[in-house]
């Protein structure tokens, strides 16, 4: 049984540590602020998108010298961008539930590879995935489905569930032709019901039992 999670926003409310991580990398540049909403507003296409949006949210345009700088900035600041970072509720003992029930729990997320696997290895979370995919594992981020049948390759193919919190994520799961469980705590930008998946649940708690029926369904 494999079950793929997203990253942000699914497993771990990291926005606090991003808002930091754009902060700075607008100060650099001599940028005004931008409010935590905002920044949290701008997460799920990954962090070459993020940084684009930084800059128009800015200056009202991107300029492309400017955006490299400014991406490689934000870029230095993520990979340590965990201290702020909490998993959401129930996680960690869902995580230990799901492996001693026999499922093999895969990570595919449009964070970049090196920041994902240092909050992993934060949480202490970093032997508990059978595959990582990052936002720069491919040359292709979600919602293009390829990152995540790479993570489902990786943990040897057959069926699979997608776990996420976004619109990205359900464009990912039905692109790849998998289940969708929403997380309804996460970054949505969307009403519920505007956001295609086959289950749905706001405590990690509730999660066994619906994976367990889905794969069963």
């Amino acid at each position: 049984m494999n079950i793929i999670f997203d990253l942000d926003g699914t497993l771990i409310d990291s926005a606090p540590d991003i808002h930091a991580a754009a902060l700075s990398t607008l100060a650099s540049e001599g940028f005004a602020p931008i409010t935590p909403a905002q920044s949290r507003s701008f997460i799920g296409n990954g962090a070459r998108v993020l940084v684009e949006r930084l800059e128009r949210a800015a200056t009202g345009t991107n300029a492309p010298t400017r955006t490299d700088r400014m991406h490689r900035h934000f870029l230095s600041c993520y990979e340590t961008a965990h201290g702020l970072t909490v998993p959401y509720p129930h996680v960690p003992e869902v995580l230990s539930q799901l492996l001693v029930a026999g499922w093999r729990i895969g990570l595919c997320t449009n964070k970049p590879l090196a920041p994902a696997k240092a909050v992993l290895a934060h949480m202490g979370w970093g032997a508990l995935f059978t595959a990582v995919i990052g936002g720069d594992s491919l040359s292709v981020l979600k919602p293009d489905p390829a990152p995540l049948r790479a993570a489902l390759a990786q943990m040897g193919g057959g069926r699979a569930l997608y776990v996420g919190d976004s619109e990205v994520d359900a464009q990912t799961a039905k692109a790849a032709g998998l289940p969708f469980l929403l997380f309804t705590e996460g970054y949505r930008k969307s009403p519920l019901d505007q956001i295609p998946h086959d289950a749905a649940f706001a405590d990690f708690a509730d999660l066994p039992a619906l994976a367990a029926r889905l794969w069963r369904a």
